[in-house]
């Protein structure tokens, strides 16, 4: 099939790779507009437009995907699919029908459940013990398309948002190619999600990602994974914001409250709930992450400290 690939951050970039190398007539890229980046705020091509670029494919970076002009772009193009990973713009039904066949999302999780932005980081604020991808074809609906295949990935009980999302990124890609050649051969088709075990996941804001240390402990560990590395999970001591990496649960700790913390030699112990966390890494405003007793050496914390 002609495919024209639709897809924006990082993790849509080995979704590319795999279709590029595929049979399918990879024949363009959409993508977001360059976007400001880094200290100087440069516009910046995504990383799958530089990906498309390397591989010497046409790219289309529409302000939005109802733009007559790209819609005339796109149907020159003659797709008979468009393969989908994170695009980040909503479709408008004049662009799902050019393709014959659609437009095809790679959607990391189990659908029905976990629709929305952010269902990497949900599955595991949620406590989940497995979660996948899922293709479907895209309509009005959000994440409702009927669906045409699945994979599923178990969550390890370190895995953050990042480590969770570049495995299915990697084995979604699989799962992408195996679909477009379905859908080419007429092997398998689509079919209606189940009306049951419908959960959402819209994107989390920074507000979302600050630390509750009233939470019991699991709770403050789901959080700061299911945060990490966007937006990042964040506290405050003396009014000033620090930026904190994965946590430990310590079972066996002392009996602190929530939010004291406890500045050792080699480790810094925080309150929760529940039983005491310990910080990994901290990242204090305007100052490099660092290990955190390195971090609490630095800032000589008093026996009276406590995150807010």
């Amino acid at each position: 099939m002609r495919v024209v690939f639709a897809g924006t951050p990082e993790v849509a970039v080995p979704a590319l790779d795999a279709i590029a190398a595929s049979p399918h007539e990879l024949v363009g890229v959409v993508t977001r507009p360059d976007a400001p980046s880094g200290r100087g705020r440069k516009l910046t091509p995504s990383p799958v437009a530089q990906r498309a670029a390397d591989l010497g494919v046409p790219v289309l970076k529409p302000e939005h995907p109802r733009e007559p002009e790209f819609q005339e772009a796109l149907r020159a193009l003659r797709p008979d699919c468009c393969p989908v990973v994170a695009y980040g713009a909503l479709i408008p039904q004049s662009a799902l029908d050019i393709p014959e066949h659609g437009w095809v999302n790679l959607h990391f999780s189990v659908l029905p459940a976990w629709r929305g932005a952010a269902p990497v980081q949900h599955s595991l604020w949620a406590g989940d013990e497995y979660t996948g991808a899922t293709t479907f074809r895209i309509v009005k609906e959000l994440d409702a398309g009927p669906t045409f295949g699945v994979m599923t990935e178990r969550i390890r009980p370190t895995d953050t948002a990042g480590d969770l999302l570049t495995r299915l990124a990697e084995g979604g890609s699989g799962l992408l190619v195996a679909t477009l050649d379905g859908i080419a051969d007429g092997s398998i088709e689509a079919r209606e999600q189940p009306t049951d075990g419908i959960s959402l996941a819209p994107k989390i804001s920074v507000e979302d990602a600050r630390v509750d240390w009233s939470e019991p402990a699991v709770g403050v560990d789901r959080r700061i994974r299911a945060c990490t590395p966007g937006p990042g999970a964040w506290t405050t001591l003396d009014g000033d914001r620090v930026k904190l990496g994965r946590v430990e649960i310590v079972t066996d700790g002392p009996d602190l409250a929530p939010g004291a913390i406890q500045a050792g030699k080699n480790e810094v112990l925080v309150g929760t709930a529940s039983a005491p966390v310990r910080l990994t890494d901290v990242k204090a405003f305007g100052k490099k992450q660092m290990g955190a007793a390195d971090w609490a050496r630095g800032v000589r914390l008093p026996e009276t400290a406590s995150f807010e």
